[in-house]
């Protein structure tokens, strides 16, 4: 990320747009998505600019800053209405998730304290880590891929029922949040319920065939449950 910020910063947006793509690969963030838009738009490339700001609001749909975004594309390509309604619902969402941070402010807060949470997590911190995780959610409850960080610091520090309570609630709202329900499964391993892990790891099996990470958990439990695997 810092790699292709600086690219971006140099108006290399060629470098930027390909760190974030290769980014992209691995871990589908929203924020990610909406820097990889920003360089299409600054290289023309309005059509592909916009699939990533609608790519960043299916992971997000709180996203004051890509609705921001999307909305300024439309307008360039003389889709009046859609724009207009785009920057609606930027100032619906300004202040709707802490009326102390508008929204520009309060995303980057709330993503620099999820970068110091990574950091803590990679440093084997995991209690510091959740404690940023957590002031990011203070201000920005919907960011979903913060919650599933936070999950992880949870699971590190073995308090599982609180991280199986946020995975449930990313879960609720994004049924197909792949990471999150692989984490899941592996909540409920961890807590001894086996079939509900597998079960688990099958839907993640079924939604992203290419995500080997169920498989093989799935082969570390024998594929426990009723729908055993032949």
């Amino acid at each position: 990320m810092s790699r292709g910020i600086s690219a971006w910063e140099r108006d290399d947006f060629e470098s930027a747009l390909a760190t974030f793509l290769d980014i992209l690969d691995r871990y589908p963030f929203a924020d990610v998505h909406n820097k990889a838009g920003l360089c299409l738009a600054m290289m023309g490339r309005r059509e592909e600019a916009l699939q990533h700001f609608e790519a960043a609001l299916d992971r997000n749909s709180s996203y004051a800053e890509a609705h921001l975004n999307r909305g300024i594309i439309l307008s360039e390509m003389g889709r009046a209405d859609e724009a207009r309604e785009a920057c609606a619902t930027v100032n619906r969402l300004d202040h709707q998730d802490s009326r102390d941070f508008p929204s520009e402010v309060g995303n980057r807060i709330a993503v620099t304290h999820a970068q110091l949470g990574d950091l803590y997590l990679v440093a084997d911190h995991p209690r510091e880590a959740a404690a940023h995780y957590e002031a990011a959610l203070a201000i920005r409850p919907r960011f979903m891929d913060i919650r599933s960080k936070l999950a992880e610091a949870l699971i590190e520090l073995g308090e599982l029922k609180r991280a199986r309570a946020e995975l449930e609630e990313i879960l609720e709202g994004r049924p197909g949040f792949v990471g999150a329900r692989v984490r899941l499964g592996v909540v409920y391993h961890r807590l001894g319920d086996d079939d509900a892990a597998a079960r688990e790891w099958r839907r993640c099996a079924i939604d992203d065939p290419a995500d080997m990470r169920a498989r093989a958990y799935l082969a570390s439990v024998g594929g426990a449950g009723p729908e055993r695997d032949p």
